[in-house]
């Protein structure tokens, strides 16, 4: 089986997932995010390791767990108990919890411990909250994260294709030698015409932001990619997992939404 044809059947399957764990409900959505944060930061881990880092994996994934433990409780079980204080002492605790490993770096590991959820778990917590975002913003709106989706699918879908086949001048090379602008462009055409389209249908906001955050998304998920690229270089691998074949692992996947997520959720409090 070709690497291309592994990566479209393995596309489909995660889309058909991802797209019916979104439409069914909040709950499904929460659950949804909460794996591929815990699968993320415990990737992110395993390749720190790698590196020689010691990151303390427990608490960590316990921090990166926390926001959505709270409105998983709401909206599965209907029990109101809001656990985000905790983030207020749970990071001290990797500090504290330093103190008896003996490590040579002990804030190296912290640093990094720490960088898993602030990379990974926080923007895909405010991919749940932009959910709420728009003309009614009391209520969950699966076709607000299917139009933010698929937005972000056609830009590294119009972004493959235009590289692979027009591809010529680089992006940025010494990060990611095989990106290109025409790969960029190509994304991002395919993007704004995917925006255009879907604003006829999803009118949780108007054409006009779904224009906007098809910018937002293309210009900031290039950047998550290169930021992405940049952490595999440095550590000498050439994929961040396996668990997607043709695709790599969790990081490799959904390094676009981990950087455009903030940027999209903090235009749309500013502007809407």
């Amino acid at each position: 089986m070709s690497n291309l044809t592994q990566r479209i059947i393995t596309a489909l399957i995660g889309a058909s997932f991802v797209i019916t764990a979104i439409l069914y409900d909040e709950f499904t959505f929460l659950l949804l995010l909460l794996l591929i944060t815990l699968l993320g930061v415990y990737e992110f881990y395993h390749l720190l390791k790698q590196d020689g880092v010691e990151p303390q994996v427990i608490p960590g994934l316990s921090i990166a767990a926390l926001p959505f433990l709270s409105p998983v409780l709401q909206s599965g079980a209907g029990i109101p108990l809001n656990l985000l204080p905790l983030l207020l002492i749970l990071p001290y605790i990797i500090f504290i919890r330093e103190l008896y490993t003996k490590s040579a770096k002990p804030f190296t590991n912290i640093a990094l411990t720490l960088l898993g959820p602030i990379y990974l778990s926080f923007p895909l917590f405010l991919f749940y909250l932009y959910s709420f975002q728009g003309n009614d913003p009391d209520n969950y709106h699966p076709y607000n994260v299917l139009g933010y989706l698929f937005i972000l699918w056609a830009s590294d879908t119009g972004a493959y294709f235009a590289g692979r086949f027009l591809g010529k001048h680089k992006l940025f090379e010494r990060i990611s030698p095989k990106k290109t602008w025409e790969g960029f462009f190509g994304g991002l055409i395919l993007a704004v015409a995917v925006a255009l389209l879907i604003s006829n249908y999803y009118t949780g906001f108007d054409r006009m932001t779904w224009i906007a955050i098809a910018l937002i998304i293309v210009i900031t998920g290039a950047l998550g990619d290169l930021v992405e690229s940049l952490f595999k270089r440095s550590i000498a691998i050439k994929d961040s997992g396996n668990i997607l074949p043709g695709h790599g692992g969790i990081l490799d996947r959904f390094d676009g939404l981990f950087i455009s997520a903030p940027f999209v959720f903090v235009y749309l409090l500013l502007f809407q």
